[in-house]
């Protein structure tokens, strides 16, 4: 019956297909046109077979039905020839593009109806017991990359003609210092005086309609398939944000950040670690990254199933893309970010970072040098011989017992494994010996029961978010965030890793180029992935909260973090980048797996995409090696990301979605950091202004972008 199915839907669009050609056919073409008429007896004739065969089962039926597929398929030869004929397609159907307006529409819709006999074939070979892959019809789509990023055509095939002209309207307002300095007065005003109603509407149609996909997972399900038509994949991010006053900004900080037993700010303290009012505020300064303010328990659970939403969005998005088993660092799959802040209280992670800091002093302290634990390559037979004048000392044994040690050496002090699976005591276990009494002194001050508690439940919540991606086949990527939270966010990241990505890169960490340390950073983690074998993710960024940085260590007291100019940030970022790549043609020549090493270049600098390519070249990483992916945010420097995925590589946009009104502060953000990059603005603006010019010339201007790109 499924066969006979096919045979109606085939007779049905070979009758599409000669009622299209038998309008104004020349007489060059009449016997094609004869022949597709005896076309349709032939189906008739097959279908009747068919209906005979099912009304009586014999034990010939399956050499029936494999003699009438065989008849089957030689129809469907002939049929596809006498439409090459009569629509004038000059070879076969997979060397034809069909990407801008001006192609012949009739050749489209045979090719069309072409497809579809070819899917009910695939269809009747599953059904009948043989095998079909999931691979996409067709050869994808590829183009050739201009490393210029000059090309309009590639970087906007995608938009409709109002979208660039919207987009262009957009640049223009964000070109005004005086309107991005006030736009959320502005935003506010709009919204009093029009309703509603009328301020959404005028939303969707400037800032919103440009920056944002869509208000809910469903809706934003058309932009996800466009880019996806067009070589990209998306990186989805709930952009709601709370639209808090400073003061209660500052309430929330400082009430979250201090522990119930007090600010202990006794001997050895890193004052960078403790809140200060000054800063509460942690959006000062900060236009390019969500903040979160911690409110309460049930408002991280939210946050928690917030994030797995996201998964589940992008998880859906990915099954509608046919293809064969994904490999390499991406897999072929979209990406969600979220942020460590979001998920609990504030001072556990200050008081986390500070413990980590202290570590590394007591290290340098004691064997000399510098940097994380590991990079000193001591052994647990070295610490002894430190510790020896304390002889046979229990506190010793114990804690030399807890040290997390391989064959080349000492990984960790402390047992971090212990701290992500829930079950450590955060005051018990950061405790270090006295070298000289070989008393056990603490590296963090008691923490009460209660926020003991809260601590295990931040890791819950990351644990059952990152389980989840794994079971959905989502990327995480973990925001960076301010320099007195990283060290903890980055150690629990790298547990993470090491809990989930034995298999293939789930979680990904974000390294900040801005600051001095990311080289060195970056590199005793890539140690300790290869150390504890673990797939090892990165995002690049050059950073978010550079201004806010430099005022708080310069208010505080404190060594500035940040590089000292933009050229050494570049230099940072390249020194990194070229860094992780060197480490994967490493594993290349010596045959081992170099996709245990996946790079997401997150710029919006062409410089930086083009070293990175350039890069990849030098050293033979294709983009079929799927370990070097591109990301930009959505509705910025569209000319950097389109291009790049129509030419094989893999590409990814930020996609923030959420309800008008409650992206408000994300678009304010957006305004104010485009203002920063008036260069890129300016570029952007040219190219909008000569693709618009283009198809206003060519009479496009009623374009309907349609895509044939897979994403690598």
């Amino acid at each position: 019956m499924a066969l006979l199915r096919s045979l109606r839907t085939q007779r049905t669009t070979t009758y599409l297909i000669y009622s299209r050609t038998s309008v104004n056919v020349s007489s060059s073409s009449s016997a094609a046109v004869a022949a597709i008429r005896r076309s349709l007896h032939t189906t008739a004739a097959l279908e009747y077979d068919v209906q005979a065969s099912s009304k009586t089962p014999s034990q010939e039926d399956h050499v029936q039905t494999s003699s009438i597929l065989r008849r089957r398929q030689q129809h469907h030869q002939l049929l596809s020839r006498l439409i090459g004929i009569s629509g004038g397609v000059a070879g076969p159907r997979h060397h034809v593009r069909y990407v801008h307006s001006g192609q012949n529409e009739r050749q489209a819709q045979q090719l069309v109806q072409t497809d579809v006999v070819e899917r009910e074939t695939m269809r009747e070979k599953r059904q009948l017991g043989k095998s079909a892959s999931p691979k996409p019809t067709g050869t994808p789509q590829r183009d050739p990359l201009d490393v210029s990023f000059n090309d309009p055509i590639a970087a906007f095939k995608s938009k409709t003609t109002w979208e660039l002209v919207r987009a262009y309207m957009v640049y223009m307002i964000c070109s005004s210092e005086k309107l991005v300095e006030h736009n959320m007065t502005l935003l506010k005003v709009a919204r009093n005086l029009l309703g509603q109603r009328l301020f959404v509407l005028l939303m969707k149609s400037s800032f919103y309609g440009h920056f944002v996909a869509g208000e809910n997972r469903h809706t934003i399900v058309p932009t996800l398939e466009r880019l996806r038509s067009f070589g990209v994949k998306p990186i989805l991010d709930y952009s709601v944000e709370e639209d808090i006053t400073q003061e209660e900004a500052e309430k929330r900080e400082v009430e979250s950040s201090v522990s119930s037993a007090g600010d202990n700010k006794g001997e050895g303290t890193m004052p960078q670690y403790h809140v200060d009012k000054s800063f509460a505020d942690r959006r000062y300064k900060v236009s390019s990254a969500r903040t979160y303010f911690y409110l309460n328990e049930a408002t991280c659970e939210r946050n928690m199933e917030t994030f797995i939403k996201c998964l589940e969005a992008v998880s859906d998005d990915d099954r509608k893309v046919p293809r064969a088993t994904a490999t390499g660092a991406t897999f072929g799959t979209g990406i969600t970010a979220i942020k460590l802040t979001a998920l609990g209280r504030p001072q556990l992670l200050l008081q986390l970072s500070e413990v980590i800091m202290r570590t590394r002093k007591y290290m340098e302290d004691l064997v000399g040098g510098q940097g994380n634990v590991l990079t000193h390559h001591k052994t647990i037979k070295d610490l002894e011989k430190y510790y020896a004048t304390l002889g046979d000392n229990k506190n010793v044994q114990d804690f030399l017992k807890n040290v997390t040690s391989d064959k080349e050496g000492i990984l960790h002090l402390f047992p971090w494994s212990g701290i992500v699976d829930e079950d450590s005591q955060l005051s018990d276990t950061f405790r270090v010996p006295d070298p000289q009494t070989g008393q056990m002194r603490r590296l963090i001050s008691q923490i009460p029961p209660k926020e003991e508690e809260m601590f295990r439940n931040m890791i819950r919540r990351l644990n059952t978010i990152v389980k989840t991606a794994a079971e959905l086949d989502v990327r995480i990527m973990i925001d960076a965030e301010q320099t007195y939270f990283q060290p903890a966010i980055s150690r629990i990241t790298l547990e993470m890793m090491r809990k989930y990505n034995k298999d293939k890169a789930i979680v990904f960490n974000t390294y900040q180029c801005y600051l001095r340390e990311t080289f060195r950073e970056v590199g005793t983690d890539l140690e300790q992935a290869k150390r504890q074998n673990f797939y090892f993710g990165a995002k690049l960024v050059r950073g978010a909260y550079m201004d806010q940085e430099r005022a708080r260590a310069q208010a505080l007291g404190y060594p500035d973090p940040v590089n000292p100019t933009y050229e050494a940030t570049t230099d940072m970022y390249h020194k990194t980048l070229s860094e992780c790549l060197r480490r994967i043609k490493l594993m290349k020549d010596c045959g081992d797996d170099a996709r245990k090493i996946g790079i997401m270049v997150a710029s919006h600098n062409e410089d930086t995409v083009r070293f990175a390519i350039e890069q990849m070249n030098q050293i033979g990483i294709s983009p079929e090696d799927k370990v070097i992916c591109f990301g930009q945010l959505l509705g910025m420097c569209d000319y950097i990301t389109f291009p790049l995925g129509q030419a094989g590589y893999s590409a990814y946009k930020y996609i923030p979605y959420g309800p008008v009104e409650e992206v408000l502060p994300y678009l304010s953000r957006r305004a104010q950091e485009n203002k920063g990059v008036l260069k890129k603005i300016k570029k952007e603006k040219r190219l909008l202004l000569s693709e618009i010019r283009r198809r206003l010339m060519r009479g496009q201007l009623f374009y309907k972008p349609k895509g044939n790109y897979v994403p690598i």
